[in-house]
């Protein structure tokens, strides 16, 4: 073993990883393209876009040449008091692309604290206008939104990442798993437990949070596009804000541009990271509609209570701005279907292992859900000899590749995946 992996065992704490017995890691020497280079010369076609972010693979050109540029100008200054170009130019896309009631925005340092924000905004704005009993969030189960403790009250709290956080967590209300996928035929009876429980409680919600179309982390499952229209519909009826967690849908991952326009819908307040920035820098961002940031300006104490001390960070916005131009140059919309075809094509053979309970594709999304957990280590080092890296989690193996992957490559992905399940 390198000194540098024997002190990255002994010191550095690795996400979702024991101290005692930590899972073997693989030290990267460089990345370009879809390719990892490990210190050992192997390289590693990357089927996880670094976790939904790098979706336009590593070291490109274009948004290298954007940070490049920022840095000699200043890669961070206070966002209290002063502006930039940086995050004014970022702020005219955004609102550009997304649904026209989301007119202000407010940038943070990653995914988790954007929803973080949203979940203050939906409080604050409630308790603004008089309806202090609104403090409780309505979300489905299945869900994640994150690590941190307002995050994490509105994850799956059986079945997520953190159910032994359930004493001191907020106590929220939580509708069954969405019933209809997102290829079946629409059955309006799958609304009726989510819309007894919003009028149940339509004077304890302040908002109700969802992740638009496709459930990530907390089990990977595409939801039908109806559930998230009724939805809309039952939080206008409740006088109710809804938050969409566009974090990991955000910038075409589903198919469409974000998961809510699947279902032709805005939220009131949208969470935005991962491939905000092309996976160079970490970024969150928070859109609300007008009558919010009014709403929440006019009541005492008359400002929004939150200031993440890197938002609006100078280079993160540089390199945002190039990354939201490099995909809207491109055929994003084509590439990503390119990719749902191979992977319908290609994961279709894994349906006939007897260890996999179902098989599942969306845009440039394709997940293999096996009917018992993985040995993530063993399973992980399969993977890495065969020259491809899939980090799978659970009953969970999934692809969500850079756009920019070719199709021989993404074959070779999708039929490592199926081959290494065949022998396991």
């Amino acid at each position: 073993m390198s000194s540098l992996l024997d002190f990255d065992r002994q010191h550095l704490w690795h996400p979702y990883t024991s101290m005692q017995n930590p899972l073997p890691v693989y030290e990267v020497e460089s990345a370009h393209g879809v390719r990892l280079r490990l210190a050992d010369g192997r390289e590693l076609i990357d089927g996880m876009s670094s976790w939904w972010a790098a979706i336009h693979g590593y070291n490109h050109p274009i948004l290298n040449e954007a940070a490049e540029k920022q840095l000699h100008k200043m890669a961070h200054v206070m966002f209290g008091g002063i502006t930039h170009e940086p995050a004014v130019s970022l702020g005219r896309r955004l609102i550009d692309l997304t649904p026209a009631p989301l007119e202000r925005l407010f940038l943070c340092d990653s995914g988790s604290v954007s929803v973080e924000v949203a979940i203050k905004m939906a409080l604050q704005y409630q308790q603004a206008r008089g309806e202090v009993g609104r403090t409780k969030l309505l979300t489905i189960r299945g869900g994640y939104h994150g690590d941190t403790f307002g995050a994490m009250a509105v994850c799956d709290p059986v079945n997520g990442m953190h159910h032994m956080f359930q004493g001191v967590l907020v106590q929220h209300i939580f509708a069954p798993l969405v019933d209809c996928r997102f290829e079946d035929p629409w059955r309006d009876e799958c609304l009726d437990a989510f819309r007894e429980l919003i009028a149940t409680h339509r004077h304890d919600i302040a908002a109700v949070i969802m992740e638009p179309i496709v459930q990530g982390a907390g089990g990977m499952r595409f939801y039908h596009p109806h559930f998230l229209a009724g939805v809309r519909e039952l939080c206008d009826q409740h006088d109710v804000l809804l938050i969409l967690d566009e974090i990991a849908t955000g910038f075409g991952r589903s198919g469409e541009l974000f998961g809510c326009d699947h279902a032709g819908i805005a939220p009131d307040i949208m969470c935005q990271g991962k491939a905000l920035t092309g996976g160079y820098m970490t970024l969150g961002a928070t859109l609300a509609t007008a009558e919010i940031a009014d709403v929440i300006s006019a009541a005492d104490p008359g400002l929004f209570m939150h200031g993440p001390t890197f938002m609006g960070n100078p280079l993160a916005c540089a390199v945002a701005c190039a990354s939201v131009d490099l995909l809207l140059q491109m055929d994003w919309r084509d590439k990503v279907k390119g990719i749902e075809q191979i992977l319908v094509e290609e994961l279709e053979a894994a349906r006939s292992n007897s260890l996999v309970a179902d098989v599942r594709v969306l845009g440039a999304i394709g997940v293999v859900e096996t009917k018992e957990a993985l040995d993530v280590a063993v399973i992980q080092e399969k993977f890495v000899e065969r020259g491809v890296w899939i980090r799978p989690f659970g009953r969970l193996v999934y692809i969500m590749p850079p756009y920019i992957i070719t199709a021989d490559d993404l074959r070779y992905l999708a039929q490592t995946l199926v081959a290494v399940l065949r022998e396991s």
